[in-house]
Order: C-alpha cells, then structure tokens, then sequence
C-alpha cells in the first residue's frame, strides 16, 4: 500500500518525526533505499520519495532496508490499529513462525483463520499493500539482518533462527537485496557464540512506558517457579517443544526500548521466544493514542495523568490468554484492558 498524501509525509520524514516511526516508511527512488521516519541520512529530494505503510509493502515494491536507521528495529504497528480483526491474528501467527515460504502456506493460515486464501491474501493487499508470502519474508529478512547486527551467532542459526528453508536460500537473499553476502553486514568481528550462551536483542517500542507499572503487574500474577523479577530485570524460565531455557527482559530507558536475552538451545525458536516477549510486554501499544482517547472519560483521565505509558501485560502462552478472556471481543480488548489496568493500579495504590 502506497500512501497517497505524499506532502504531509515528506513533512514527516522533512522533521524525523518520531510519531511516524514504524507507520511510515519511505522508498528513495535514487538509491532504492526504504527507511524510517527518524533515519539520520539527508532527506532525499520530494521526487525521489514513494512511502508505504509497512515496511512489506516498501520491500515487494523492490527497495532495500536501510543500513543506517535500520528498520528491523522500528517499534511495530500496533496490530489493532487500522487493521481487520483477521489480518491482526495472521500478523500474529506469522510472527510465531506458522508461515513457510510456500504458497501451500498461506492455505493453511487462512484454514486457522477461518477464511480462505484467496480473501487472507485479498485483506493483506488492502490493510498492508502486500501479500502474506511478502510480509513473512520481509520478517525473515528484517530478523536476520536484527540478529547480524546485535549478536555474534554463527551464520548458519541466523539462517534457521529467522526461518530460512537453507543457508544457501538465505544467501541468495541476502546477496540479491544489499549485493553483498549476509556476513558483510555485521560490523565487528569477534567470536561467533552459540544461542545457548545467550542472545540479547533491542526491542523498541512507542513513548512512554511504565516500567516500574509493569513489573508491579507481572509480580503480582508471577508463578514464582516460572517467573521472577531481580534487580529491576524480569527473567522466566521456558520450555517449546521439550526444551528449556531462560529470558531476562531489562529496560533500556533512553533507547525507548527493552533488551531482551534468550538462552535457548533450539535457534529456530527465537522467533517465537521474542513474538512472546512482545506480547508480554505489550510493545505494540500505540499507547500515546490509546491514552488520549481514554482520557476523555472523567474517571480514567487523572490515572492516566498520574501514570502515563501504564500498558497492560500480556500472557506468555496463548491458551492461558483463551483462558482469561475467551468471551472478549477482539477488536475491543485493548481498550478494556488498559482501563481496567489503570484502575486496578490506582485501587492498589
């Protein structure tokens, strides 16, 4: 999907405007370069620009992830913003990894989803401007290129890490998009380490965040045998398909992010590991927007005065979130739960 108001968008990308960062993305027809609102290069000339809601849509239309404002690491568009019920699921399940590369694929999504294929791929035309076989690869490209940038893992798991079929596939990728081979990116060179020695990722997300409203939420449900919280680091014990490891989640204040570490054996799991992570910690949250509009109720305002970027937290497994709330109507579950989570803080003191 190409955006059409291409003067209020060059205004964007003209102020970096931090607002826009994961919303907008712009295709420099010069150098056939997509990038974020906030990228520290000069802004090209108003001729040259194209701009695109996802970063999918930028990348099927044949531009290349920057290298500077690097937009594997732009906070993620809140999945309930602006976009159907069904393609905010797919996003999800994409994300956890249901999605191959095969057209066959996308025909079982859409059998999860309740739809057929040929409407799955219609609604992901319509809301993201790109196809569903699109927008996972941009995925496995986008993480690939998150993990040669903040780890030293071997080439080989960040090719089964980000969900390549082989390292020869993701080779090619690699070479066709930046005319280079995945290992020319990664910019020191130090000892290759293993996913079961720990990878630790920068997850971003909106402005503000309550932090110390998040660890009171998740101390207060913690299964003490599964999660803990020391020295202001959440940490969780996990086990996918028979294997354990950890994660620890710290917060990175002034980088509006979270640094997340993983100690996992199997590395095609480490997608999984962080969609799971992002639900927890609700990083998808416009929650600047969402706090505007429950300000104008009389009660919410002043809690949500007091406590800006209180956020409401999310379960590590997907059954326990049916559990909860299998009733609750999907499109209008943020709402209810950031309210709610207001109101269970300010009783709580």
């Amino acid at each position: 999907m190409e955006l059409l108001d291409r003067q209020a968008c060059y205004r964007v990308f003209q102020t970096h405007d931090a607002r826009f960062d994961g919303r907008i993305f712009v295709g420099v027809t010069s150098t056939r370069i997509y990038c974020r609102p906030i990228c520290p290069a000069r802004t090209p000339k108003f001729e040259h620009c194209r701009y695109f809601a996802s970063a999918a849509a930028a990348q099927e239309a044949g531009f290349r992830p920057c290298l500077r404002c690097r937009p594997e690491t732009a906070p993620e568009l809140a999945f309930w913003r602006g976009s159907s019920n069904t393609v905010s699921r797919a996003m999800k399940l994409i994300a956890e990894g249901a999605l191959d590369e095969s057209e066959a694929g996308v025909e079982k999504l859409a059998e999860r989803l309740g739809v057929g294929g040929r409407q799955l791929r219609r609604l992901f035309q319509q809301h993201l401007g790109a196809s569903p076989i699109a927008v996972a690869q941009t995925r496995r490209v986008l993480f690939a290129k998150h993990l040669i940038h903040d780890t030293q893992l071997p080439m080989t798991e960040v090719a089964l890490s980000a969900g390549f079929g082989s390292v020869r596939r993701f080779n090619e990728i690699f070479l066709k998009m930046f005319g280079r081979p995945p290992s020319a990116l990664r910019r020191a060179k130090r000892p290759d380490t293993s996913a079961r020695d720990g990878v630790t990722l920068r997850l971003s997300y909106r402005p503000p965040y309550d932090w110390p409203g998040m660890l009171e939420a998740l101390s207060q449900r913690a299964n003490k045998r599964l999660e803990w919280i020391e020295g202001g680091v959440w940490h969780r014990r996990i086990e996918l398909d028979g294997k354990r490891g950890t994660v620890g989640v710290a917060h990175l204040a002034e980088r509006n992010a979270v640094a997340v570490t993983i100690r996992f054996a199997d590395v095609r799991a480490l997608p999984a590991i962080v969609a799971r992570v992002k639900r927890v910690f609700d990083l998808g949250a416009d929650i600047a927007t969402i706090g505007s509009h429950l300000a104008q109720d009389p009660r919410l305002a002043p809690l949500i005065a007091k406590r800006p970027g209180l956020r409401a937290p999310g379960e590590w497994d997907r059954e326990t979130v049916a559990s909860i709330d299998a009733s609750a109507p999907p499109a209008w579950r943020p709402w209810h739960a950031y309210a709610a989570q207001h109101l269970r803080m300010a009783n709580h003191g």
